[in-house]
């Protein structure tokens, strides 16, 4: 597949063959997890793979997983010191601290991270994974990438400030920096990947006049726009990593129910649902958003496999 002259690979099909110059490259991962992982699957064995961990318990898992595990705490920036250089790409899916501490708004973890990579010769590209939380509430209107960030969480305004660090690595030292806003992950094969257990709780759900806007990302999927990203992502760009799904809350949860023949969960008004269900529940039944997901068809060029939960749930169900 060519780019004008360059030859990328094959993003929609994994199993392709990178050209020999792509085989010499070499992908930093830092928060290697599922996501990570899927990442690491799609591309063993076409470019070498290096893992950041901060746990030792987890490096035989990564290196199973065809990575190079490097032990490194992006809570301590003096260990981070040995990623200079190592990766001529970098993509980064680890959250912000839960804690911000006194400076509460702030991720230092990926300030310090783009202080590392600047020590020696820079990656030619980096990939962040932030969180479509950034945007707050939006009324249930469909917003494209040019929406003004309003974070209303601590967890929000510390991925405001992450993106704030990964555009400063990308402009001070020409990094083709790629952020993609991300918004709920499922996926059968994920721990709490799917609505099931929520179902099976029967937890409150608002009322239709009452409901939010959510959407969602099947894993493979991320992990075919993460790749996408780093290869094709434009300088600096935002990326919504959404699929096409366009569900109120409820209507989601009554799909998935109907879906494993179990009750559907009962309807509650907004003060009900603030009585009954705990705090970081409720921030997300705060948030209602549609995403366009233009750019990531037309500009990453991804094509959905599971294009909304649908298809992704049923195929679940099908394949037990």
């Amino acid at each position: 597949m060519e780019d004008g002259n360059r030859i990328l690979p094959s993003i929609n099909s994994p199993s392709g063959a990178l050209p020999a110059r792509f085989r010499r490259e070499r992908l930093l991962i830092v928060g290697c997890g599922d996501v990570g992982q899927r990442v690491a699957r799609d591309l063993r064995g076409r470019m070498q793979l290096v893992a950041l961990t901060s746990s030792a318990d987890r490096v035989g898992a990564l290196r199973t997983a065809g990575t190079r595990p490097l032990v490194g705490n992006l809570d301590d920036p003096a260990t981070l010191r040995r990623l200079a250089g190592i990766a001529t790409r970098v993509l980064h899916l680890a959250p912000p601290a839960r804690d911000g501490g006194a400076a509460w708004w702030r991720d230092q973890r990926t300030t310090d991270l783009a202080r590392a990579l600047r020590l020696r010769s820079v990656p030619s590209a980096f990939v962040y994974g932030s969180t479509s939380g950034v945007y707050g509430d939006c009324g249930g209107a469909r917003i494209d990438e040019t929406r003004t960030v309003r974070p209303d969480t601590p967890r929000s305004h510390r991925r405001v400030d992450a993106e704030r660090a990964v555009r400063w690595l990308g402009r001070s030292a020409g990094v083709r920096a790629s952020i993609l806003r991300i918004p709920g992950i499922y996926a059968p094969d994920r721990e709490n990947g799917t609505p099931r257990a929520r179902v099976q709780r029967g937890t409150p759900v608002l009322r239709r006049e009452d409901d939010v806007y959510t959407s969602h990302i099947h894993a493979d999927d991320l992990a075919r726009t993460c790749i996408a990203a780093l290869f094709r992502g434009k300088p600096q760009r935002v990326v919504h990593a959404s699929d096409d799904t366009e569900l109120r809350m409820g209507d989601y949860f009554d799909f998935a129910a109907d879906l494993y023949g179990m009750p559907r969960p009962p309807r509650v008004d907004r003060g009900e649902a603030e009585r009954q269900l705990p705090l970081q529940l409720l921030s997300f039944m705060g948030e209602s958003r549609r995403l366009d997901n233009t750019r990531l068809k037309r500009e990453l060029r991804v094509r959905l496999a599971h294009p909304t939960v649908h298809t992704g749930l049923q195929e679940q169900t099908e394949s037990r």
